[in-house]
């Protein structure tokens, strides 16, 4: 594990952020679509951020008592220290302090490490969304953490 602290996206995180993003996907969000975020009343993103900089992130939004995972990121050069753990965990509590019923997100099939990572939390595979991604083509699953269980 790595140091890191986890703050609330602002504005002086977007550039880095950015740069999170075109290292991670094959469609990355721009500069302007995670700014956008930012005016969201729905949007709550976290940061990671090591070394003086933003490594990473998570961000979701909000409708009702639902949340949705719209993207986690870690450069790549931070990968496998914990980060996307922390992060992870961050928007777990976030939703267990604010009532939320669940959490879920989907995920590329051949995305082996990010599928353990979801399970390691308690996420389940409740479906899958054909060819849901582009470049390349593939389909996703869908991965829900519902809370207020007995378990929970």
């Amino acid at each position: 594990m790595i140091d890191i602290t986890i703050e609330k996206m602002s504005e002086k995180h977007i550039a880095e952020l950015a740069e999170v993003e075109q290292q991670s996907f094959s469609r990355p969000w721009s500069y302007d679509g995670l700014k956008a975020e930012l005016d969201n009343l729905s949007a709550v993103f976290f940061v990671a951020v090591a070394d003086g900089k933003a490594v990473g992130y998570i961000g979701f939004h909000t409708v009702l008592d639902e949340a949705y995972i719209a993207n986690i990121a870690v450069l790549p050069e931070y990968r496998r220290k914990g980060i996307a753990s922390a992060l992870l965990q961050c928007a777990i509590d976030f939703c267990k302090e604010n009532g939320f019923a669940f959490i879920t997100l989907e995920v590329r099939r051949s995305n082996i490490n990010a599928v353990a990572l979801y399970k390691k939390f308690a996420f389940e595979i409740v479906g899958e969304r054909k060819n849901f991604y582009t470049a390349p083509t593939e389909n996703a699953y869908i991965m829900t953490l519902y809370f207020g269980g007995p378990n929970q």
